[in-house]
């Protein structure tokens, strides 16, 4: 003769004292479900049971979806902060040669990119190669040519992709290590030629075209103002 064993009396008395500690254990209480399920046999359906298992897996699904919106809004507020100490570090440049400094300096590492390069269209014979502390000089219409690599269409404001390796003309010896690159279109005003800002990264995910680009239009937006003083 057999009989069901029975629960300790000091486990019991737990359990009845504080029965949250079972119902919020999801591995208990899909024992139990089980437990129940085969008591009952293979000939009927426990149609709770099955509600209980829907609603968790909808539970887990929402808690996912809840970390992921967390984390986005982390990146986003990092991101902001990022741009925003950039910018104060453009500001505070008296000339374009500090200028050019600040871009080589503090502001790549504060953007967390490995080169930048501004580029300039002139319509003087200037050495299309030679580079002054990351500012160069190319033909008219380079600026576009290379936003769409020279497959023609039309040029957005900031293109963010990623490259197998950066363009040598803009990023001479340190071109090979580059992997993904912003390109940020700058209008310097009337009868001014453009220009480019170019950032580079040798992180392949750094920039890519699924991003958003509001923080760095913003930023393109400082980048004219405050080059149009010294542009001409």
């Amino acid at each position: 003769m057999t009989s069901t064993p029975k629960i300790e009396d000091a486990l019991r008395a737990k359990i009845i004292a504080t029965p949250d500690v079972i119902l919020d254990d999801k591995d208990v209480m899909r024992a139990l479900v089980a437990a129940n399920e085969k008591i009952m046999g293979d000939n009927i359906v426990d149609l709770r049971g099955i509600a209980m298992d829907r609603l968790e897996s909808r539970l887990d699904r929402l808690e996912d979806t809840h970390r992921s919106v967390i984390a986005a809004a982390y990146e986003n507020v990092a991101g902001t902060n990022q741009i925003h100490r950039a910018i104060l570090r453009i500001l505070e440049a008296d000339s374009l040669t500090d200028l050019l400094a600040h871009l080589q300096s503090d502001v790549a590492e504060t953007l967390r990119v490995d080169a930048i390069r501004l580029v300039l269209e002139s319509d003087q014979n200037d050495d299309p190669m030679a580079t002054e502390n990351g500012k160069m000089h190319k033909a008219p219409g380079y600026m576009d040519a290379y936003v769409t690599q020279r497959r023609g269409g039309i040029s957005r404001q900031v293109t963010l992709r990623r490259v197998d390796h950066g363009d040598a003309d803009v990023f001479g010896q340190d071109a090979e290590q580059i992997r993904s690159e912003a390109c940020l279109k700058l209008d310097l005003g009337a009868d001014r030629l453009p220009g480019l800002l170019v950032l580079g990264s040798k992180d392949a995910e750094m920039f890519g075209p699924q991003q958003g680009t509001d923080l760095l239009v913003f930023f393109t937006g400082v980048m004219e103002r405050v080059l149009r003083r010294w542009i001409t």
